[in-house]
């Protein structure tokens, strides 16, 4: 008789026996899905005690019921202290998404603005990413509006460079921004070394804090100007004054007694929550940004608003102070974590009183607002969403819509994009761009090039679901053109095995007509909708946003191309070569023709290099 082998434990009997070998010391623990998929990622100050609570069925909401039931592996990390789970914590959700935590959809990095110190001239400009250059960065600015409108009025105010190093060395003479009066042109000596240092020491100062300080001296030296009758530079420095001024003054709400804060703000209504954060940097208000997080209509505020804090701040500088709308569950943890991270001590308040209330109050009331504006347009998204489910026979409102569009011009810099569209409207963080790659492809053959991205988009998707991932999966697929691109899509994705999933081709109308669009599915006669139909209209958007997207692709690509360099691309020729080439010849087809004896002659340039510059541009 052969002997049945037990099947493998699951659920609670799963944990139970994994809480049997846990330590008794902090660390992060996952629970896993069928497919490996990483369900729910949580810190414990005892990993063994955590665990155990799972494995005693006494669960709070439905939703954790459900996820122990689910879990089919559990994964564990030791960490030495329970600040350190919480920072890998968030670090694990942020990266894995799990289904049963609050995720924040944050896909955008914020703007900086920095002071570069590893040159003698320092440049100011904008900045986004690690901090890899010496120099003084200041930020969060919280939109590149807000940013680019500071840069702006700081270059009015100080007149530093913001061009680049090998711009600044080839100059023979001021640039147009030195005529507009935003730069003191220190690249041809208009201004001395000590003096435009003069001049990034009271930038510096006035994006520290010191803003009243440096108005103060501006004011100062305006009037004593003035007294000695030097008007033109009393009239520079008003208009100095004037540019620092403005900044106070569109602003907004700018606190009295709070130098450096964040001031975050939730306010959660019908399953849905936003999440309101104001940036305070030297005095001033740096603009604001909501986050929709995604959570479960069964997590407290508290809940909600810790959670958002710890992935928040795991790839941000944190301040010194953060005022929140709400206490938190772990806001000493949450400190000390932070205050970790930052080497210095990081404050959590929620004030009751004063100017730090009032402030709260503001980004509260923001936060309801854009809640407010989202669950309307959510709603109308819901309408139209359910009409596309009905048009095109889907079992369900798509959540996930992918719209293909290819651009080129001559069959020359040949560009797919891909945008992706759901209930919350166009996901811009995934859209995506192909160039295309095959040689075999003749120019211009839309029917494969539509061919090429679909395969590159969907057989990565095969492979990624095939390593245990779980990659975002259309429920619709829109790609622009008629019965033949249909036809080519199609045989794509039967040979990927995934004819699961619905593809629609929309053909404009004749002379390009909008509202004379037909649609064509398999097995259809191809259909068109009344003009006036909503439906209609949000589908031409999404074919419009496409399009407007391959386009751009293939403009930058063409751009690129435009500015690219043959000498670039020989062995030997750097930029001083280079440089010193075209000056002697004036341009690069000029010294394609130049004789090897000719390009010898310039300085920097070998008889063996010249001998390798010509042979580059007289392959035989």
């Amino acid at each position: 008789m052969t002997d049945v082998a037990a099947p493998a434990p699951t659920g609670m009997a799963l944990i139970k026996e994994e809480a049997r070998r846990l330590p008794d010391r902090p660390g992060v623990y996952r629970m896993l899905g069928e497919r490996g998929e990483v369900l729910y990622v949580g810190k414990a100050r005892s990993l063994k005690k955590r665990v155990v609570q799972y494995a005693q069925g006494r669960f709070h909401t439905q939703r954790i019921a459900l996820m122990v039931s689910l879990t089919r592996a559990m994964e564990f990390t030791v960490t030495g202290a329970e600040t350190e789970a919480l920072l890998l914590e968030a670090n694990l959700i942020k990266r894995l998404k799990p289904r049963f935590n609050v995720i924040l959809r944050d896909d955008k990095s914020f703007a900086e603005i920095v002071i570069r110190r590893d040159h003698a001239l320092p440049q100011i400009k904008k900045h986004r990413g690690a901090h890899a250059q010496p120099g003084d960065y200041f930020g969060p600015f919280a939109s590149t509006w807000a940013v680019n409108r500071t840069v702006n009025i700081l270059q009015k105010a100080f007149l530093l460079r913001s061009c680049s190093d090998s711009v600044l060395e080839s100059r023979t003479r001021p640039c147009m921004l030195h005529q507009i009066k935003r730069c003191s042109a220190p690249c041809v000596g208009l201004v001395s070394p000590e003096d435009y240092g003069a001049l990034v020491s009271q930038a510096h100062d006035f994006m520290s804090g010191k803003s009243r300080a440096v108005m103060q001296r501006l004011s100062a030296d305006m009037q004593a100007a003035a007294d000695n009758l030097e008007f033109e530079t009393a009239a520079r420095l008003r208009d100095r004054l004037r540019a620092l001024s403005t900044i106070s003054m569109e602003q907004g709400v700018n606190p009295e007694t709070i130098v450096e804060a964040d001031v975050i703000a939730l306010h959660a209504e019908g399953g849905q929550a936003c999440v309101q954060a104001f940036f305070f940097r030297a005095g001033q208000n740096w603009g604001n940004r909501a986050y929709f997080p995604r959570i479960d209509k069964t997590d407290t505020d508290g809940e909600i608003l810790d959670a958002f804090l710890g992935q928040f701040y795991e790839d941000k500088p944190v301040p010194r102070l953060v005022l929140l709308s709400h206490d938190v569950p772990n806001r000493a943890l949450l400190a000390e974590a932070f205050a970790l991270k930052a080497e210095r001590k990081v404050e959590l308040s929620r004030p009751q009183r004063g100017e730090r209330r009032k402030l709260v109050e503001h980004a509260l009331l923001n936060a309801r607002e854009a809640l407010g504006r989202k669950l309307a347009e959510s709603s109308a998204q819901g309408r139209l969403l359910a009409g596309v489910c009905e048009t095109f026979g889907l079992e369900s409102s798509p959540e996930r819509i992918e719209v293909y569009d290819n651009s080129h011009v001559s069959g020359t810099n040949q560009v797919g994009g891909m945008i992706v569209a759901g209930p919350e409207g166009f996901q811009k963080s995934q859209y995506r761009k192909f160039n295309i790659r095959s040689t075999e492809l003749t120019p211009g053959d839309d029917y494969a090039m539509m061919s090429e991205v679909l395969a590159r988009r969907f057989g990565r998707l095969v492979k990624e679901e095939e390593a245990g991932e779980s990659p975002p999966r259309p429920d619709l697929v829109l790609i622009d053109g008629g019965a033949g691109q249909l036809a080519a899509v199609l045989a794509v994705m039967a040979d990927l095995g995934l004819d699961d999933i619905p593809v629609v081709g929309v053909a404009k109308g004749p002379d390009r007509d909008a509202g004379l669009e037909r649609f064509f599915m398999p097995g259809k006669t191809p259909f068109m909708l009344d003009p006036k139909s909503p439906v209609l209209y949000y589908l031409q958007r999404l074919r419009d946003e496409a399009h407007r997207f391959a386009i751009g692709a293939h403009r930058a690509r063409r751009s690129a191309q435009m500015l690219t360099n043959p000498l670039d691309e020989i062995e030997g020729v750097g930029a001083a070569k280079k440089k010193a080439l075209l000056h002697a010849f004036g341009s690069a087809k000029a010294v394609s023709k130049a004789a090897a004896s000719d390009l010898a002659r310039v300085d920097g340039v070998s008889e063996a290099l010249a001998q390798r510059i010509h042979d580059h541009f007289h392959k035989t």
